[in-house]
């Protein structure tokens, strides 16, 4: 066994291949087939090839159809494999083709050992610093940018949360949310337009959920929150603030106002009878996508069972929730916490002799309630 990295040379020429494998020896280990074909082969097999170095003119399958089936393989390691072609000549026509198929970079046939190690240390080098950076991205929490939770993130937060609920038969809620033809306000305004009045939009609902809960990416212009121990119904009450205040919002560009509206879908277990995260996940945006499909700004979620009754607040849990920032589960109670509140206020307004308008907050609770 060797530590080097394997190198595939493809020429039909056996001197060609002798001559590039000794300006190679030592640093590289080295592969030889004599036509694209058996090359071909040879790359979906033996996976340890991290290069390829192919002449052009060749029997049975040529370079040119060599690399249109490395860079159009269902593989993501060959259609990123580094392909150099071996030119005989300096063909504009040629090495223009090959440039749009994807080709990495050329050599002749007279190119000295100490240029061929440069230009193949480079072009692995380069590759080895892009999969670096492909990883952070996959394993990082919070978008730089941003400073959301990663999709990924949101993903491992679904599942984390779902273990947690099932072992200690408690809820947990997912809410994806969505701007309505948001790749319509990327045309009108630009996409560096779009997505700053989206993270905008999110960076205001993040100071509005619980630290337990957590707010990421999912797609441009869509984000999904993560919320343990949250039942669907304040999930409903917090989405139709959310769609309330964004269709309310005054927003300005280039002089003139979005009309913007959000559509939302929300799962939650053990209402919905699924055991695994990205199925909660999908049935989540299948609902947000749904309710875009009937035409947006609304929200979509399971069946909520009737005997899934809310317990009743008194003023000290109210108080205490909204200190904790749950405001979701007073709204669901307002009209009750009033009653218990009216007399207090009636006191106040006869001490005082103002005018609280009570009658007119009473009437204004009972539209709101009747609108839900």
């Amino acid at each position: 066994m060797t530590d080097l990295r394997r190198i595939l040379i493809v020429d039909d020429s056996r001197m060609v291949r002798t001559s590039l494998s000794r300006h190679l020896a030592g640093v590289y280990e080295i592969r030889e087939e004599e036509n694209g074909e058996s090359a071909w082969q040879s790359l979906v097999l033996d996976h340890s090839i991290e290069a390829v170095i192919s002449d052009l003119q060749m029997p049975v399958l040529d370079g040119f159809g060599l690399l249109e089936r490395v860079r159009s393989c269902k593989l993501k390691r060959l259609r990123e494999i580094p392909f150099v072609l071996i030119s005989g000549d300096d063909d504009t026509d040629v090495m223009e083709r090959a440039e749009r198929m994807g080709v990495s970079d050329f050599i002749n046939k007279g190119v000295s050992a100490a240029e061929l190690k440069t230009r193949l240390g480079n072009l692995l080098q380069f590759v080895d610093t892009w999969q670096s950076l492909e990883e952070a991205r996959t394993t990082q929490t919070q978008d730089p940018n941003s400073g959301l939770f990663t999709r990924r993130y949101i993903e491992l937060q679904t599942a984390q949360a779902l273990s947690h609920a099932f072992r200690r038969n408690t809820t947990v809620s997912l809410i994806i949310i969505g701007f309505d033809r948001y790749s319509e306000m990327v045309e009108q305004l630009g996409e560096h337009k779009a997505s700053e009045i989206s993270l905008r939009f999110a960076q205001q609902v993040a100071s509005k959920v619980r630290r337990e809960d957590s707010l990421g990416h999912f797609l441009p212009g869509c984000f999904a929150i993560v919320s343990p121990d949250t039942s669907p119904e304040s999930c409903v009450v917090f989405a139709d603030r959310l769609r309330r205040a964004v269709a309310d919002a005054v927003i300005v560009s280039g002089g003139k106002r979005l009309n913007l509206t959000m559509s939302i879908g929300i799962a939650s277990v053990p209402g919905d009878k699924v055991t695994a995260a990205g199925t909660l996940i999908d049935l989540a945006y299948e609902r947000m996508e749904s309710v875009v499909a009937a035409g947006g700004n609304g929200t979509k979620y399971g069946i909520i069972d009737p005997a899934a009754t809310v317990s009743p607040l008194n003023i000290e849990q109210a108080l205490k929730l909204l200190r904790a920032r749950r405001p979701e589960a007073v709204l669901q109670q307002l009209e009750q916490l009033y009653e218990h509140l009216l007399p207090l206020l009636t006191l106040l307004q006869d001490e005082l002799g103002v005018n609280l308008q009570l009658d007119e907050l009473h009437k204004k609770l009972q539209q709101r309630d009747q609108g839900h």
